[in-house]
């Protein structure tokens, strides 16, 4: 066992442990875990997705859990629990053994300061490991807490305070992570077979507060959010890793007494960012529901969430299809789904254009990426320079004519969108 340090309490903290989902899907959609009440008592259950037809299996423990105890899947079916007791962070693998729960603990790691913060990050491409991230005043430490041989083993100390946690790899090598550093946020990448070597992903303004929200490894496709093009004030946008073209923030993604997060991008699209399809959460004064987005799109195409939507939580299949986890008092398990609309053709010029996407500084790769032969850039930065928008300053052309956001356009309500079919 081991000590890590403290992080005193702070707004983003507190938004990202908010903003975290209800329930975890494996990265290859084949098992979900999260916590089940049962009256006052709160037990894991493992879902299983991959059938033809979702059941869950309950992984109750001699005794109930905390509420904020984490869970998280691994594609053998099996469910990491991790439990904090005392400042004391204790990992152990739950499965099935007929009528009862087995537990095969896994070690602890040890956090005796006041105020210490530790969590799991998302699952890892290969579904046989989980990672934690462990914060502390001056650094952040990453942690291996399953599938090592002898418990849970410290990967990699960062500089700075980090929250978020995204792949940027099928394998489990590339982790970005948004890093507060002398006054700003910056996404930087943690090459984990490189003993934790960190290397800067955005940096699109030097006063900017820069996240990485979502990554693509088939497309490339990086959802960002970022209050360079308003500072103070954070707006949705998106980019390509390794691309020269500017990160995008359309108008259609920012919209006005609603908070938009990505949680899914439509797998598969090899090479075509612009056409993969982004599941979004769309909070605001109605309420919750869903939106899919495409940056070759002008508008968000809003859906109804089903009822007992495990929010913020969903995976897209191969075939395209949206499938949202769900829970109520007569379904105890459930998946409605969502077959993503076809990709809509780009619509003619008009005598009034609509307002250009605000751009930010053209991306350029940095040094050689740590993936060799990979057709992306794993590392680019940001340069300053200013680009000429079509049809008006502060845009700038896609690649291929298409991907242009503004708005002027209503979206609709989700009241008049369809409603998704039940699983």
């Amino acid at each position: 066992m081991t000590a890590c340090a403290t992080e005193p309490g702070n707004e983003a903290a507190e938004n990202e442990r908010a903003a975290r989902p209800t329930c975890v899907i494996t990265a290859d959609g084949t098992y979900a875990a999260r916590l089940a009440l049962d009256g006052e008592s709160w037990y894991p259950e493992r879902w299983t997705l991959d059938g033809p037809e979702p059941y869950a299996v309950p992984l109750p423990s001699h005794q109930p859990e905390e509420p904020g105890t984490e869970v998280l899947p691994l594609t053998d079916g099996r469910v990491l629990i991790h439990r904090e007791t005392d400042r004391r962070h204790a990992f152990s693998l739950l499965y099935p053994t007929g009528p009862g729960t087995g537990e095969l603990p896994l070690g602890a790691v040890e956090c005796p300061e006041e105020g210490t913060r530790l969590r799991l990050l998302p699952p890892a491409p290969d579904g046989e490991h989980a990672y934690a991230l462990a914060v502390g005043r001056g650094s952040t430490a990453v942690w291996q807490v399953a599938g090592g041989a002898f418990g849970p083993e410290h990967l990699a100390e960062v500089p700075g305070r980090c929250s978020g946690g995204v792949w940027l790899d099928g394998t489990g090598r590339l982790l970005a992570l948004d890093r507060f550093q002398d006054g700003h946020t910056k996404t930087v990448v943690v090459d984990l077979e490189r003993g934790g070597e960190v290397s800067p992903l955005l940096q699109i303004a030097e006063n900017s507060n820069d996240r990485l929200l979502l990554a693509d490894p088939d497309s490339g496709l990086l959802l960002i959010r970022s209050d360079a093009p308003s500072p103070g004030h954070d707006r949705l946008g998106w980019g390509v890793l390794g691309s020269t073209l500017p990160i995008r923030f359309p108008e259609s993604l920012n919209l006005a007494d609603r908070t938009v997060t990505p949680f899914a991008i439509q797998p598969g699209q090899v090479l075509m960012p612009e056409s993969c399809a982004v599941a979004l959460r769309i909070d605001g004064p109605p309420g919750t529901w869903v939106g899919l987005w495409r940056p070759t799109e002008r508008l968000v195409q809003h859906f109804p969430a089903p009822e007992g939507w495990l929010t913020g939580t969903g995976l897209w299949s191969s075939a395209g299809v949206l499938q949202l986890p769900y829970a109520t008092g007569s379904v105890a398990y459930g998946v409605a789904r969502l077959q993503v609309p076809p990709e809509q053709p780009e619509q003619p010029e008009r005598d009034d254009p609509p307002p250009a996407e605000r751009v930010t500084p053209r991306p350029i790769p940095l040094q050689q990426a740590p993936l060799s032969g990979g057709r992306h850039s794993a590392r680019p930065a940001f340069e300053d320079e200013a680009v000429q928008a079509e049809g008006g300053s502060g845009g700038a052309a896609p690649r291929d004519g298409k991907g242009r956001g503004g708005g002027g356009e209503k979206n609709p309500s989700p009241a008049e969108a369809p409603a998704l079919a039940a699983g």
